[in-house]
């Protein structure tokens, strides 16, 4: 297990980059709430007061993805449960903050996780989303 990773997973870093790459800014492995520091998101705007959690499907027990280990089942049962039950408990407190959590699992396309999480912050700031090319003016030449 020592050479599973808190961060920087492939789906962390593609998604990420994805964000990077479409101009947004944000913190990484931060803890929203001050009161839970080692509850920590893997992506967080702060200003915005949105909170990404990308999830691993072993770790927390993905409905589509995850199967129980055959061996030391008496630890890994309890152990995926006390996940999920702090995932939720983590997502209810910050909700409760007035913070937006979005929740993503690892096997959900990077596209697709960075398109949700960008659309989500041009809500949140008032953008219309706009096509790109050029900007484009009302003057007549």
């Amino acid at each position: 297990m020592v050479a599973n990773r808190r961060r920087d997973t492939a789906i962390e870093v593609e998604v990420r980059s994805r964000l990077h790459r479409a101009g947004l800014r944000y913190r990484v492995d931060y803890a929203p709430d001050p009161a839970q520091r080692r509850r920590r998101a893997d992506i967080v705007f702060p200003k915005l007061r949105i909170a990404v959690y990308i999830d691993g499907c072993f770790w927390h027990g993905c409905p589509e993805h995850y199967t129980p280990p055959k061996s030391n089942s008496e630890y890994w049962h309890p152990k995926i449960a006390r996940n999920r039950a702090r995932d939720s408990e983590t997502t209810d407190g910050l909700r409760s903050l007035g913070w937006t959590v979005l929740r993503y699992w690892e096997h959900e396309g990077a596209e697709e996780i960075a398109d949700a999480v960008a659309g989500e912050v041009q809500r949140q700031r008032g953008e219309a989303r706009r096509p790109p090319g050029p900007p484009t003016t009302d003057a007549e030449p």
